[in-house]
């Protein structure tokens, strides 16, 4: 097999695609439920997709968290700072590139077996080795029986029921959307006193400046995300946190955040205010 050069998609996967677009046995990850909201939707499946990027993520970026210039006090700096390299940058734009290169290759093999859609994504990341972790996305794709059919593949997170909930409801989802965001700020004396064993029942206000700052970053990139889009609004399917201790230097602590916000975009094609469904979370952007 011949070296592949890292465009389109891998040989592995173009033969895949090539075996399911002649037709034949295919595979779904649809359950029961979702087969059937589907069908009712107007879809058939076409075949279970996959897309894969394993990257090598071994600089985050200049670790500055406004301490030095700010006279030992705390300062958050977020990865949308002015300066590229601030509040871990770097490492935010290889987690961008990684998932956005997974749904890309997802994407492109669903196009060649001539699917529409493809829905019920799921997103993972694995850590293999070191600073190298896999991205991964896999769905199942559908193709329209009408005559009328999307102009451009959708992507979603949700299942085959509330798709046909949305369609059936004059929504329509577009793109699978996600903002990530990581934070990082010093421990300056007065979070180090309030976070110390005999503070007792305190808030720890350094602490929660960095969770809103690092969260509503994050969702800042999201809404852009559905903006580029050209989405009217976004279903969140998820929305999570996670906080670390760094030490850089002798007496110096710093606490790091990352918030990773992922949703699906949607256009409407009918006049109504209406939300698309009282089951799901439906977050508009006007």
């Amino acid at each position: 097999m011949a070296d592949w050069d890292g465009r389109g998609l891998p040989p592995v996967a173009a033969e895949r695609a090539r075996r399911a677009a002649q037709g034949g046995a295919w595979t779904s990850l649809l359950t029961v439920p979702a087969a059937a909201g589907i069908d009712g939707a107007g879809f058939d499946p076409v075949g279970e997709v996959m897309g894969s990027m394993v990257q090598k993520i071994g600089w985050a970026g200049y670790r500055g968290c406004g301490v030095y210039g700010n006279f030992g006090g705390g300062m958050t700096v977020t990865s949308s700072d002015r300066s590229r390299y601030s509040g871990f940058g770097p490492y935010v734009d290889a987690l961008n590139l990684g998932y956005r290169t997974a749904l890309g290759r997802m994407a492109q093999e669903a196009s060649t077996i001539g699917a529409d859609g493809i829905v019920g994504v799921n997103l993972t990341t694995t850590h293999i080795d070191g600073g190298t972790r896999e991205f991964t996305a896999l769905g199942t794709a559908v193709r329209a029986r009408s005559t009328s059919r999307p102009h451009r593949l959708f992507l979603t997170h949700l299942p085959g029921q509330d798709v046909a909930k949305l369609v059936q409801a004059g929504w329509m989802p577009t793109d699978l959307v996600f903002g990530i965001s990581v934070a990082i700020r010093h421990d300056d004396w007065r979070t180090r006193q309030q976070a110390s064993w005999g503070s007792g029942n305190v808030e720890v206000s350094g602490y929660t400046e960095l969770i809103t700052h690092t969260r509503a970053d994050a969702r800042n990139r999201f809404g852009r995300h559905v903006r580029e889009s050209g989405a009217d609004g976004a279903i969140v399917s998820s929305m999570d946190l996670r906080a670390w201790e760094i030490e850089p230097g002798e007496n110096h602590r710093d606490h790091v955040a990352e918030a990773t916000i992922f949703g699906t975009s949607l256009v409407r094609f009918h006049t109504s205010t209406a939300a698309p469904t009282r089951s799901l979370t439906y977050l508009p952007l006007r």
